[in-house]
């Protein structure tokens, strides 16, 4: 049996074995759950983060949180904890959640917005010194500035003194609605474990945002991006410990204006989650991420997904976000070469990738996407991704189901 031979999803969290895989799917009370980031806590349970409501953009869209006890012997239970909401803002949806380890404290990042104006998000805190079981009320971490609003996806970077706590930024043109055209990545910088801060803009990041990095073997940092463009997976290094960034430049991998991640394993290699997908000239494309909803919520008007052909700038050199882009296969993929080329990968999901709606109520959304990978002490790879929009799907593998001989689905 395969990962995607289910007709029915059951987000009751139990643990389930098919070869060398186990996989669930996470509980949760709502009818959407979206954008999972996973993170070892300071016990050695596995922890993971992630939104869910009626639909990403509605007020009632908010933060939740659910465990994986690691057992005495080594072992992982054999179901995750019921869903935890930690956050209850009734006025905007509260999106992107992260888990970060800053020494004894655990951190909860999010963000917060109006509806579906990216523009006007700010990032939050909480803090818990107890793995995740009490938390401190949430605090404004980044607020919106003028430029616009200021989104979080990554997890945060030590490196020597420094962290880092990459942002992207998301602006907009006065008297429009945020559609991505503008955005661009910035790293938030702290010197002082975090009392202060300062932002680092990533020159010529335009359309590049999700801005993910990591330390590599030889000591460099590898940053990868999401493209607005949905056209490939960039890339930036920095020599100097993250002081100064390369421009962005194409991957060989292709992006579908879509989240990805990358984690560096303690053994040198890299090992990235991401769908194999990208627009072509035949592609649909809908208007925006939020073009089924308006200010007050759901919109009763949007009848079904909202086909958009965008109208030609006339200024040579500018883009247009891309959405709509299937968010399928989902694949992952192993560098042992510090991210240069990804010659082993392997597609974890395959399905049509449905994303012209975000609808998850009627099962339009078919999406298997913002996948998160982290390397447990345990050595394997833990993953966790949005499945149709209706559940948190986490699945365990060792790193060698990459490039097993036996794989048959290859990317």
């Amino acid at each position: 049996m395969s990962l995607t031979d289910f007709s029915t999803i059951n987000p009751d969290g139990q643990i389930h074995e098919d070869g060398p895989l186990a996989y669930a799917y996470l509980p949760a009370p709502t009818v959407q759950s979206h954008a999972a980031n996973l993170m070892t806590l300071g016990n050695g349970d596995l922890g993971c983060v992630w939104f869910g409501g009626t639909q990403e953009g509605v007020a009632d869209i908010s933060i939740y949180f659910s465990t994986l006890q690691r057992l005495p012997e080594g072992q992982w239970a054999e179901k995750w904890s019921p869903a935890q909401q930690l956050s209850s803002d009734s006025t905007r949806s509260e999106q992107n959640p992260i888990l970060y380890r800053h020494g004894e404290e655990l951190w909860l990042l999010y963000t917060a917005q109006h509806a579906g104006n990216q523009d006007t998000s700010e990032v939050r805190r909480r803090i818990s010194i107890d793995h995740g079981s009490t938390w401190s009320d949430p605090e404004t971490l980044f607020a919106a500035t003028e430029h616009g609003g200021v989104f979080v996806r990554q997890p945060p970077v030590q490196v020597g003194e420094r962290l880092y706590v990459p942002i992207f930024r998301c602006a907009t043109v006065p008297g429009q609605k945020w559609v991505g055209d503008f955005d661009d990545s910035a790293l938030m910088v702290s010197t002082d474990g975090g009392a202060t801060w300062t932002e680092q803009i990533i020159e010529g990041s335009t359309g590049c945002v999700h801005m993910n990095v990591a330390a590599l073997a030889d000591g460099s940092l590898l940053a990868l991006y999401r493209s607005r463009w949905a056209d490939w997976i960039y890339a930036s290094r920095s020599e100097d410990g993250g002081l100064t960034w390369s421009v962005p430049e194409a991957t060989e991998l292709p992006n579908n204006n879509s989240s990805i991640q990358f984690v560096s394993m303690n053994d040198g290699r890299l090992a990235l989650i991401y769908n194999h997908s990208q627009a072509t000239e035949q592609t649909e494309r809908r208007l925006s991420l939020y073009d089924e909803i308006d200010d007050e919520g759901l919109d009763s008007s949007v009848d079904g997904p909202v086909v958009f052909e965008p109208v030609a700038t006339g200024e040579p050199g500018v883009q247009k976000a891309f959405w709509g882009t299937p968010r399928a296969p989902l694949t992952v993929a192993i560098s042992s070469d510090q991210g240069r080329s990804w010659p082993a990968r392997r597609n974890l999901e395959v399905g049509d990738g449905y994303c012209l709606s975000n609808n998850s109520r009627e099962g339009l959304n078919r999406e298997f996407s913002y996948p998160s990978i982290h390397e447990g002490q345990d050595g394997a790879l833990h993953l966790a991704y949005t499945y149709f929009r209706q559940a948190i799907k986490y699945v365990r593998i060792d790193p060698s189901w990459v490039s097993a001989p036996e794989a048959s689905d290859h990317a």
